[in-house]
């Protein structure tokens, strides 16, 4: 498994999140599902994690978000980033 992270300050998450599930770059094209991360100290600052099958998507879902532009909207706190599950565990 492969993850594309963002975190991004929205402004109003609302009007975010409406554009969001409308993916114009198509980042989350072949995703296996995603969540959405809202901080506590601000709820308009979020991170997301889009889950892919294999790093080859997610890096190629990487590129579709870096090139479309979307990102110019918001304010990044964190660049996005792929990263490959090491382990998991159930709670």
């Amino acid at each position: 498994m492969a993850f594309l992270m963002t975190r991004v300050q929205v402004g109003d998450y609302d009007a975010w999140k409406s554009m969001f599930d409308s993916d114009p770059p198509g980042a989350r094209s072949g995703a296996k599902g995603h969540r959405i991360y809202r901080l506590a100290e601000d709820p308009n600052e979020v991170l997301v994690v889009v889950e892919f099958a294999s790093q080859q998507e997610a890096t190629a879902a990487h590129e579709r978000l870096l090139a479309s532009g979307v990102l110019d909207r918001v304010t990044v706190t964190g660049p996005p980033l792929v990263a490959i599950e090491a382990e998991a565990v159930g709670y």
